[in-house]
């Protein structure tokens, strides 16, 4: 169902009237403000703790309360109430695309930095969150951090359109032990244990969650393999036919933490992985992938450790692994003149180890100066490759029907590589006058394969009044070529090892007003301009497919207007809007797939002392088609989702119920604009788009057994 500006001006002004009328019914006196946990303070912007007013980023909080309260099951349900960020899905195994500011990154999304607890979680073969995602769950977090905007000069690689830290949580946080179960539609399921213990200043927390879902099965009517078809004379196309897009999933977690040291330690498998609308856009209903990810890490941070003085260290290893079996074309499908009876296989396999250390220091003894600084080193390291493939190529570069062999080196996907980063950053908060503060900062990166990369920041942040601050940014952040870029071997993009990383340079102003007690607005504006970006480029040789190179520069603007209104002790609305235009300067025209407008709308209430009621609509305006892509504009859409929930606390029940896309809009995200039959020949693997899930049921129950 899809709703018109005017019907969405009806839904919003139902729930703010529904709301208000649910004020005047009650009489409760407890705050709303302590259903949603502490939002005033962040510590991603600089790395040390500060209001997120005075923050010298753009940036925002989700807190675990304001999680539960809108009914977000995983990560991406959570960061689409953030302005400035649309999550779009990719169909390919139903990966999700985080788009900041009009910056796409469809189909990997390399362009977003994903920190668990400080610590980057992206993969090194294509610089995203892993292929074999599944999804995040967020029974175990605390907050979520983001910064909207460049975060290199901290963060280095790949914090580029945006940061994203999740924190998860502590014994603090959960006081005892947690009993959890979920169920909804899809065949989907899963359970959790999570317990938090102190003894004396030893902290022990453990978490575990298993779960397993059938996907949504919607329905694509036409996919790369029948538009093969129609050039091949063939048949074997399965569309229409359902998605894929099915999982099984374990997620657990040890973390002890003593005086000044935590030892951290995460596992995330996702087995049985579909391949969403298939991995080469052609439906693929038995392809499964396997992703296990064990991340562990010691730190240790003295905030006092002498007078005027911080110093803190951190050790890590993530270790990833991807097995995928993917049929990337049904039986009987057909190139050039080879016939594939039993279907085209290439299944990549692959390990890869991250090994990083760092240090810092932060010294405070200069008047009005607070200096923090530190060095790292990160050992990258792709040292287990593998493709099964049931094809080799011809001099002319067609795939040819052979045995089903695993094949290794030259004839693999990729040879293993290594990187190793050394890195050093400074940065000075200077209070240069009374309600004045510049935030400078520079971080130099040297990199074993493609060279040097420096990215300053500056910040200055003013606070006008009690109740107004007004801050202007710049800064400047790099993506480093992924290893599949630079070292891939694959007959449709080969890498590249001259690449050199992609650059952005970023300008923001930004006002934050708290108009009342209970009202405040938060407004940005920002402008970037991005450089060396890397882009396929197809061989002059026939046959050979493309290669990786810096061909692109883009530049955008926009802003992002947000307001949270606590109507009462026992109502709160909150709303966004963001805007953006982003331009492929190549063309001089729109780069495409981002929506141009968002609005977001969350109205809560409480009511009957413990229960918590949200109506939340989600209304996605505007998307362009890419350059040269004839298709009608992508649709827009609206979902409006509703959660109801307790929030009794001390040793009780806790129980919620969630529809998601109450109305059964019909949601869409943009294909993207490919070479399905030849390079010649340009059109869309999926020319209808990628269908998301329909309206959807949850249930869930937790039992907290406190200490």
């Amino acid at each position: 169902m899809q709703l018109k500006p005017h019907q969405l001006s009806f839904w919003i002004f139902l729930t703010l009237s529904w709301t208000n009328i649910s004020v005047a019914q009650t009489t409760e006196e407890e705050d709303l403000a302590l259903a949603y946990g502490d939002t005033s303070y962040i510590s991603i912007a600089t790395g040390s703790q500060q209001t997120l007013r005075r923050a010298p980023s753009v940036a925002s909080v989700i807190t675990a309360e304001e999680i539960a309260t809108m009914g977000a099951k995983d990560l991406d349900e959570a960061l689409e109430s953030i302005p400035g960020i649309h999550v779009s899905n990719a169909g390919t195994r139903s990966f999700s695309v985080y788009q900041i500011r009009g910056i796409n990154g469809n189909p990997t999304n390399p362009q977003v930095l994903i920190l668990q607890n400080g610590i980057p979680i992206k993969t090194l073969f294509r610089g995203d969150k892993g292929e074999v995602w599944g999804s995040q769950p967020l029974e175990d977090v605390a907050r979520i951090e983001i910064i909207r905007g460049p975060g290199s000069a901290l963060y280095g690689a790949d914090a580029y359109s945006g940061v994203i830290n999740i924190i998860t949580k502590t014994a603090g946080n959960i006081q005892g032990t947690e009993f959890g179960i979920r169920g909804g539609s899809f065949n989907s399921k899963n359970s959790w244990i999570q317990h938090g213990s102190q003894w004396g200043d030893l902290d022990m927390v453990a978490y575990l969650n298993i779960g397993n879902t059938s996907g949504h099965k919607q329905i694509v009517t036409t996919d790369a393999q029948k538009l093969r078809d129609i050039r091949f004379a063939t048949a074997a196309s399965l569309a229409p036919g359902s998605v894929n897009t099915g999982y099984d999933a374990v997620d657990a977690s040890l973390d002890f933490r003593y005086s000044k040291w935590n030892f951290r330690n995460s596992y995330k498998l996702r087995d049985n992985l579909g391949t969403g609308t298939g991995v080469s856009s052609a439906l693929d209903p038995v392809g499964q992938n396997r992703g296990e990810r064990f991340i562990s890490d010691l730190s240790w941070n003295d905030p006092q450790f002498s007078q005027n003085w911080e110093l803190g260290f951190n050790a890590s290893l993530l270790h990833y692994s991807e097995q995928e079996y993917l049929q990337l074309s049904p039986p009987g499908s057909k190139f050039g003149p080879s016939l594939f009876p039993n279907g085209m296989i290439g299944s990549p396999s692959r390990q890869e180890r991250q090994i990083r250390t760092s240090g810092f220091a932060v010294f405070s003894g200069l008047t009005d100066h607070t200096v923090r600084a530190g060095l790292g080193h990160d050992d990258l390291n792709i040292y287990k490759t593998s493709t099964l493939k049931n094809y080799v190529l011809s001099p002319a570069g067609a795939p040819i029907p052979a045995p089903l062999t695993y094949y290794f080196g030259n004839n693999a996907h990729l040879l293993p590589q290594q990187r190793k980063i050394d890195y050093i950053f400074v940065q000075d908060a200077w209070n240069f006058a009374q309600d004045w503060t510049l935030t400078a900062g520079v971080r130099h990166d040297r990199y074993s394969d493609f060279g040097s990369t420096t990215n300053p920041r500056l910040a200055v942040v003013w606070d006008a009044n009690i109740d107004l601050t007004a801050k202007l940014l710049y800064g400047e952040a790099f993506r480093a070529p992924s290893f599949t870029e630079q070292y891939g071997i694959n007959p449709v993009s080969n890498g590249n090892p001259k690449l050199k990383p992609e650059s952005i340079k970023t300008l923001e102003a930004a006002l934050s007003w708290q108009t009342s007690m209970n009202t405040k607005i938060n407004l940005n504006l920002f402008r970037y301009g991005m450089a060396s970006v890397i882009r396929t480029v197809t061989n002059p040789t026939p046959g050979t497919g493309s290669t990786f190179q810096n061909t692109g520069t883009q530049h955008g603007s926009g802003m992002e207007v947000e307001a949270t209104w606590d109507t009462s002790r026992t109502t709160r609305i909150t709303a966004n809007y963001s805007y953006q235009k982003s331009i492929d300067d190549a063309t001089n025209q729109d780069a495409g797939y981002v929506p141009h407008h968002r609005i977001y709308m969350r109205g809560d209430w409480r009511f009957l002392g413990n229960w918590i009621t949200s109506t939340q609509i989600n209304h996605v305006m505007d998307r362009k088609r890419a350059v040269l892509d004839t298709r009608p504009q992508i649709p827009d859409y609206t979902t409006v989702d509703l959660t109801v929930r307790s929030s009794t606390e001390n040793n009780h029940w806790n129980f919620s119920a969630s529809i998601r896309n109450l109305l059964n809009a019909s949601v869409l995200e943009p294909s993207l604009y490919g070479s399905a039959l030849s390079p010649t020949l340009p059109t869309s693997n999926l020319p209808n788009d990628v269908p998301m899930a329909p309206r959807s049921l949850w249930l869930q129950a937790t039992y907290l057994l406190g200490n």
